[in-house]
């Protein structure tokens, strides 16, 4: 719980074991970390954390975020809805701050792009408590045209098979944030639908040389395919490398200045943090799935890159307070 991994960092840096911190924490975890990194005046690095509190209106000077943003990557599904010219949509994401962040996001891209759109059904279940039978329900009877997922995990199994079951997809294009991804992906296996345009990692498909060279490394040391967790998990110390080595130094200032503007390779390219507001500019994959012999893959997929998908500085300087 937040309480506790408050206390064993702050037990550490009080024993001078450490003078910064990294890691992917869930949601109010991380906005908890961010808050002590500012009340103890600690480097934090957070690597997957997807409240983008943590980089606005919780942001500090202290805190830096590595993975794709909430906002980044529903503005990168946002286009691909704007291009169904779909009327009707119905909504259904995991009621805590990721998922109310996505479903506004969302909301509020496609309704400036699209004005005649409606939101037909909003569909908020308990994280990990989804009834999938009542939510497809409910969904079903509005009738949309369209839907936008963002449920994950064991929520979005459910919620697939119940869909399926009921026949909630067919006919309906959905847009799916997360689903991509090998972690969400792969549970999936016979019951994966076809044709969902997603944020997720081919893992299987990517030919990059950066990509490459991961793969293989990876493969070679464990013997199985990488996920997401695996690209965020390993840029994250290596971008903590490349701030030290910037600074020349672990020192909480001298890495705060060496990270605005760090730019780091990934193995989905290069990325860069930004001085505006701490977050990285790495992106992601959007595709398609497909059942692909009872197994689920990304096809025609593309790299988004990060950069290209960020709020304007005057947006961002009204979200987030003054160091």
């Amino acid at each position: 719980n937040p309480g506790d991994a408050v206390r064993v960092a702050e037990e550490l840096i009080s024993r001078e074991k450490v003078d910064l911190l990294a890691g992917g924490f869930l949601s109010h975890i991380g906005l908890a970390l961010t808050d002590f990194a500012k009340q103890k005046k600690t480097f934090f690095l957070a690597s997957e954390p997807l409240t983008d509190k943590i980089v606005w209106q919780n942001g500090n000077r202290y805190t830096y975020r590595l993975r794709t943003s909430t906002y980044m990557q529903v503005a990168m599904l946002v286009p691909e809805a704007v291009a169904m010219k779909k009327k009707r949509w119905a909504i259904v994401y995991p009621n805590y701050e990721y998922g109310q962040s996505a479903a506004a996001s969302f909301k509020e891209l496609l309704k400036a792009a699209q004005p005649d759109v409606e939101f037909v059904a909003e569909q908020a279940p308990p994280l990990g408590k989804v009834d999938a039978g009542s939510v497809v329900q409910a969904m079903a009877d509005a009738k949309p045209d369209a839907i936008f997922n963002v449920l994950f995990g064991a929520d979005l199994s459910k919620f697939v098979r119940e869909g399926n079951t009921r026949g909630l997809f067919k006919g309906r294009e959905v847009v799916s944030l997360l689903t991509g991804e090998p972690e969400y992906l792969d549970p999936l296996k016979e019951e994966t639908p076809n044709g969902w345009i997603v944020t997720g990692y081919p893992w299987s498909a990517i030919q990059t040389p950066e990509h490459k060279a991961f793969y293989n490394a990876y493969n070679a040391k464990y013997k199985d395919y990488p996920r997401l967790g695996s690209v965020v998990g390993y840029t994250t110390i290596k971008s903590l490398a490349e701030g030290m080595k910037k600074a020349k130094s672990a020192d909480t200032e001298k890495l705060i200045a060496a990270f605005k503007g760090l730019s780091v390779v990934t193995p989905f390219g290069p990325a860069v943090f930004r001085a505006q507001d701490n977050q990285s500019t790495m992106g992601v994959y959007v595709g398609r799935t497909k059942n692909d012999n009872g197994k689920g893959v990304m096809v025609d997929f593309r790299y988004l890159d990060g950069a290209k998908f960020q709020p304007s500085d005057a947006e961002v300087k009204k979200l987030r307070p003054a160091d």
